[in-house]
C-alpha cells in the first residue's frame, strides 16, 4: 500500500460534459503539490485536451454524453437509481484505493451517497443559480411540451408543475441515500446539485447573487479553463479589416444548428471562426468562415468581437474575462439559468436554440456589434472577474479544511 506524507485531496469530475471536467482540472492545477497529494478522477473521455497531468489520474465511468444529453431534451431524470449504484460502486472503489483526507466533486451526484458512508468531508461545486439561497425564476427548458404549445404556455405549466418535476428528478437520489441508511436530502433537485459538507459557487456574488448563505457554502469565483491545443494554421492570416465572431456550442450545445448559423452570418461583413468540438463535420464552409475542432478559448475570445455559444457557464465565463458580450443559443435548463444572469447584467442576447432564426441571430449579432453597452458591460463585468482569484481562493478552503 502506497503511504502518503501529505494531505490527499481528490477531485471527480461527472464528464458528461466538458465544463465539469474543465473546472475539476483547473482547481486541481490551483494546488501546490508539494503540500498537497492532488488525484483527479474522471472518465477520459476529454483527457486529450489537456497536457501532462503533474498529479495521479484515475479513470472512471461517466454515462455517455448523449445519453444525458437525451435525459435533459426529454425533461427526465437525469440519472436512474441503477446508474447511481453503480456510481457508488465506483467511488468507493476509488475512495477505498486513494483514500483521500478530502473529496471535491463537479456535478458527480453520487458523492453524496459514497463520502458519508466513508466518512469523508465532500465539497460540491457548483454553479450558484443552483443553490437554495438564490432568488432564481426558471425558465422552461427545451422540452417536447414547449415544442408543441410554445413558450408563454409551456412557462405558465411549467412553473406549476416545477416542484412536482424538481421532486421527480431528486427522488433517484433519495431513494439511494434511504437505501444506504442516510436521511433524504428532500423533494428538490436544488437541495442534490448542492449538498455538501462544504458548497463551492464557481460564480461571483454580483453575477449569481444569493441571501443568507450558511457557513458552509462560498464563491469561488469563475473557474476559467482553455483547450491546451494549439492554434491553427490559418490564425495568422484572419482577415483584419472585419470584425470576428467566435462561433462554438461546446460539448452540449446543439451542433446540428451549426451550418444554419454559418449560412446566416456568411451574409454579414465578418469573420467567423468555428471550434466544433468534434461534434460536427461542416461541409461547404462560408467563404468567411475559418474551421477547427478546438480552439484555445482564452486567445480566441480575446481576438473576437463576439461569441455565440450554447450559454453555459465555462465558455460564456471565459468570454466576460476578455470582455466579450455573448450571444447564447440555450436550449437546457443550465445554460438558460446562466444566461439569464448575463442578459440581467446587460452583457449578452439569449436565444432559443430550438426555434432560432436566421433573422433573429443576424439582429442580435448586429445589436452586439452596434451598441457599444454589452461590450461595455462585457468589459466591466471581465474586470471583476480579473480581480478574483478562484485559485487562490481554492487554495485559501482547502488549508481551512486540512490545515
Amino acid at each position: 500500500m502506497k503511504i502518503r506524507s501529505k494531505p490527499v485531496v481528490l477531485l471527480v469530475a461527472e464528464a458528461v460534459t466538458l465544463a465539469h471536467f474543465a473546472r475539476i482540472v483547473t482547481l486541481a492545477r490551483a494546488l501546490d503539490p508539494s503540500t498537497y497529494e492532488v488525484v483527479i478522477a474522471s472518465d477520459p473521455r476529454y483527457i486529450n485536451l489537456e497536457k501532462n497531468f503533474d498529479c495521479e489520474f484515475h479513470p472512471i465511468r461517466s454515462i455517455p454524453s448523449a445519453e444525458f444529453e437525451q435525459a435533459l431534451n426529454k425533461g427526465k431524470p437525469l440519472y436512474s437509481v441503477e446508474t447511481l449504484t453503480n456510481y457508488v460502486e465506483d467511488d468507493l472503489k476509488l475512495l477505498d484505493s486513494v483514500k483521500p483526507d478530502l473529496v471535491v466533486g463537479d456535478f458527480r451526484l453520487s458523492l453524496a451517497v459514497s463520502a458519508p458512508l466513508r466518512h469523508i468531508p465532500y465539497a460540491a461545486v457548483v454553479n450558484a443559480y443552483w443553490s437554495p439561497f438564490a432568488d432564481t425564476n426558471y425558465p422552461v427548458p427545451d422540452l417536447p411540451i414547449t415544442r408543441i404549445l410554445g413558450i408563454r404556455l409551456a412557462q405558465k405549466l411549467f412553473d406549476a408543475a416545477r416542484p412536482i418535476a424538481f421532486a421527480l428528478h431528486a427522488r433517484p437520489l433519495n431513494q439511494l441515500r434511504r437505501r444506504y441508511g442516510l436521511p433524504s436530502l428532500g423533494l428538490d433537485i436544488k437541495n442534490a446539485y448542492t449538498w455538501g459538507d462544504h458548497v463551492l459557487y464557481a460564480d461571483t456574488s454580483e453575477v449569481v447573487p444569493t441571501r443568507n448563505l450558511p457557513a458552509h457554502h462560498r464563491y469561488l469565483g469563475p473557474v476559467l479553463w482553455t483547450a491546451k491545443t494549439p492554434l491553427p494554421q490559418w490564425w495568422s492570416s484572419l482577415p483584419e479589416d472585419r470584425p470576428v465572431v467566435l462561433l462554438t456550442l461546446g460539448s452540449s450545445g446543439q451542433a446540428d444548428l451549426l451550418p444554419m448559423v454559418l449560412t446566416a452570418l456568411s451574409r454579414l461583413p465578418l469573420t467567423v471562426i468555428v471550434a466544433t468540438a468534434g461534434k460536427v463535420a461542416l461541409a461547404d464552409t462560408p467563404a468567411n468562415a475559418y474551421i477547427i475542432d478546438y480552439l484555445p478559448l482564452d486567445i480566441a475570445t480575446r481576438r473576437s468581437k463576439v461569441i455565440i455559444c450554447n450559454g453555459g457557464s465555462l465558455t460564456t465565463y471565459q468570454a466576460l474575462t476578455s470582455g466579450l458580450p455573448i450571444i447564447g443559443l440555450c436550449s437546457n435548463m443550465d445554460q438558460l439559468l446562466n444566461m439569464v444572469a448575463i442578459e440581467r447584467l446587460g452583457a449578452g442576447i439569449s436565444l432559443r436554440a430550438a426555434n432560432v432564426q436566421p433573422g433573429q441571430l443576424k439582429d442580435a449579432v448586429h445589436t452586439l456589434l452596434s451598441n457599444p453597452t454589452y461590450a461595455r458591460t462585457a468589459e466591466q463585468t471581465g474586470e471583476q472577474f480579473r480581480q478574483v482569484d478562484a485559485g487562490q481562493r481554492f487554495r485559501t478552503f482547502i488549508s481551512e479544511v486540512l490545515g
